[in-house]
């Protein structure tokens, strides 16, 4: 059986995507050596990008109904959609239990890149092919990254146990997986010049998201 698109994605880009869900912040948390300041450095700034990530999220919908596609489409994104309101008040929560004030949090350099990056994904020339291909790939460093710490040998922190679950859960996985299967399958009916777009976006994200973490364990 051939690759699909985002499979041979991962497989050419292996050393970056690795990077993205394995990265030290990650492994740290997985073997019980985090620095608690970095993940409350983390929690703050994720916040903020949260918040950015509602609009993309929602601007990709619309293009998802514009489209005409399968309708599950348009229910898979909806329900991230909705969970989106959960995670934004699960930040609030733990903030209120690591005493982060996310009112005082001021966007790292990293953080306001990675924002605007997602700023200029929802305009309406961004076809829904590179939309829901950026969307697939920033839900799945977090499944995968968080899946990773749960495995079995993880010395997690009793303290960070429900964060490693939020993400790294097998509710989240298949809920990635339905994404991933959206953007394999419009990527195989896209034009090739938007395939090499999304290909180019896909990195983009990895690149993103290497940089968040970095900015999370004090990295310039």
């Amino acid at each position: 059986m051939d690759a699909t698109v985002t499979e041979t994605w991962v497989n050419k880009h292996r050393l970056l995507y690795d990077s993205a869900t394995r990265h030290p912040f990650i492994l740290s948390i997985r073997d019980g050596s985090v620095d608690f300041s970095s993940f409350k450095k983390w929690l703050g700034q994720d916040y903020i990008f949260v918040r950015s990530f509602v609009p993309f999220v929602a601007s990709t919908l619309m293009k998802s109904c514009k489209e005409r596609n399968d309708e599950s489409d348009m229910e898979v994104i909806l329900g991230g959609m909705a969970s989106l309101n959960d995670e934004i008040n699960w930040f609030k929560k733990e903030a209120s239990k690591f005493h982060v004030s996310l009112t005082s949090v001021i966007p790292q350099n990293a953080n306001v890149k990675y924002c605007s990056f997602l700023e200029s994904l929802t305009s309406s020339e961004v076809e829904y092919p590179v939309a829901i291909s950026v969307f697939w790939a920033i839900e799945a460093v977090y499944q995968e990254s968080f899946a990773h710490c749960l495995e079995d040998g993880n010395k997690i922190p009793q303290e960070l146990q429900e964060t490693c679950e939020r993400w790294g859960n097998e509710g989240f996985g298949s809920y990635c997986k339905l994404l991933r299967d959206i953007a394999d399958r419009c990527l195989q009916k896209a034009s090739p010049d938007v395939i090499a777009k999304a290909e180019v976006f896909f990195l983009r994200v990895l690149e993103h998201e290497v940089e968040f973490w970095n900015m999370s364990v004090g990295e310039p």
